[in-house]
């Protein structure tokens, strides 16, 4: 049976669901502390999606960021000229499962992330979904996107303040929201877990790591959960070069067989790897079991 959250307030000046009513998609919709939601559902799994407003932030890294790599800069303002909606979590096993009818991850269990799947593995996943749920047109956002709703309007190098690297992986402020090299094998419980004995500089000792359920860390301001850290989350475009000049709605190389941006960080990374200005990249049809991604619609 289908749960309907009736919103308390709608600002029509700004509300995504101005008209009063939900998309016709949407199995559950709602506002809480952190913003409106919507959620669909595809045969028993349930996803929600946060509402990313539009607006304008400043996109990379200063030059005394601790971590920092020279491609993060020149740091420069981004505008966003439309809201769009974003998984709260990275792709789970689960709704995979549900689209896909397979499940090619190496750490198994439903509410994990999804990983080993290539960009083009999800852009089959897209094309299915789509078909299963009319009027949802989900997409992968771009990486200004994705840095723009990491970010949710904080300006330092974590969505919770500032980030001080004590080692390798060990960055004390990283714990309480990312699932990183430094914490990932504290309460891992899978057989398979990748040996973590060797890593260097761990925040806490563990001998074996890898995902971990989805949404059991602090979520940003905006509602999301895990944007850093448990899995590197596939971007629509390639990497573009940085100018100090001021952009809107910029998109990277989006020719075929272009690489493709991966942001966030994941369960074996480093802790200047685990920032939300640090830019990754693959080849679109490379499959790892630390690379995820998560989904958005953007607002017509």
């Amino acid at each position: 049976m289908t749960s309907i959250v009736k919103t308390t307030i709608i600002d029509k000046g700004w509300h995504p669901l101005a008209a009063g009513n939900p998309p016709d998609w949407a199995s559950e919709w709602g506002q809480d502390r952190h913003g409106v939601f919507v959620a669909f559902t595809v045969a028993d799994v349930t996803q929600r999606l946060r509402w990313i407003p539009p607006g304008r932030f400043m996109m990379g890294s200063p030059d005394d960021e601790p971590g920092r790599f020279d491609d993060e800069g020149p740091q420069h303002a981004v505008t966003i000229s439309r809201g769009y909606w974003l998984f709260d979590t990275p792709c789970t096993q689960a709704l995979w499962q549900a689209v896909m009818s397979d499940n090619p991850s190496h750490f198994q269990s439903p509410d994990r992330p999804i990983e080993m799947v290539s960009w083009n593995d999800v852009q089959g996943f897209l094309t299915r979904i789509n078909g299963l749920v009319p009027g949802l047109d989900l997409v992968l956002p771009t990486e200004a996107q994705w840095e723009h709703a990491c970010r949710a309007g904080i300006g330092t190098a974590l969505y919770s303040g500032g980030i001080t690297i004590l080692g390798e992986r060990n960055a004390p402020a990283l714990d309480p929201i990312a699932w990183y090299g430094g914490n990932s094998g504290v309460g891992f419980d899978l057989e398979n877990g990748e040996d973590s004995m060797g890593w260097k500089e761990k925040q806490h000792p563990h001998e074996k790591a890898g995902t971990h359920p989805v949404g059991r860390k602090r979520p940003n301001p905006w509602g999301l959960h895990d944007t850093l850290g448990n899995v590197w989350e596939w971007c629509a475009d390639g990497q573009r070069t940085y100018t100090a000049q001021p952009e809107t709605d910029p998109r990277g190389l989006e020719s075929a067989g272009a690489e493709r941006v991966l942001r966030g960080g994941s369960w074996s990374a480093s802790a200047r790897l685990t920032r939300a200005a640090y830019r990754n990249r693959s080849r679109p049809g490379d499959r790892y079991y630390v690379i995820g991604f998560r989904c958005a619609r953007v607002q017509a």
